[in-house]
């Protein structure tokens, strides 16, 4: 283990193209399009001894700042099609959904939470509600949690 590890965050512009390529690397084998780290540098175009020398060095940025974690409540009438419509709306918007928890139906009504990542939304929030709430069979939708 590396001690006094310094760190720095660089616009990817400022970099060596050697560390966009081992990026690039990681990218493809976390993805699964390629399944060895031989086949992926030599689609990227980079050696082996390079990918090796960087991989442990080089991380993308993750800036929490801009991405939000939403968990909405739902009340839904229990009939086909309604919780199907309420993900296809998130999708549309962009949302990227987490978790998805639905109850037992009791009394023809089903209580549905759902996590999404607000980060690569098209649509504000209020926006995003008025449209669930539009659906058939959404008696209610509201915001529970934050992160």
């Amino acid at each position: 283990m590396k001690q006094d590890v310094e760190y720095f965050i660089v616009e990817a512009d400022a970099l060596p193209e050697v560390f966009k390529k081992v990026m690039a690397v990681k990218n493809l084998l976390a993805s699964g399009k390629t399944r060895t780290i031989n086949d992926a540098v030599n689609e990227i175009g980079i050696s082996r001894s390079a990918y090796y020398k960087y991989k442990d060095s080089v991380f993308p940025f993750f800036d929490a700042r801009v991405a939000r974690i939403i968990t909405l409540s739902l009340t839904l009438e229990h009939k086909p099609g309604i919780l199907s419509n309420v993900l296809n709306i998130l999708a549309a918007a962009g949302g990227n959904i987490l978790t998805i928890n639905q109850n037992i139906p009791l009394n023809q009504i089903a209580n549905v939470t759902v996590s999404f990542d607000t980060k690569n939304m098209k649509i504000k929030l209020n926006e995003l509600l008025s449209k669930l709430s539009a659906i058939q069979g959404v008696i209610r939708s509201e915001i529970i949690a934050e992160q």
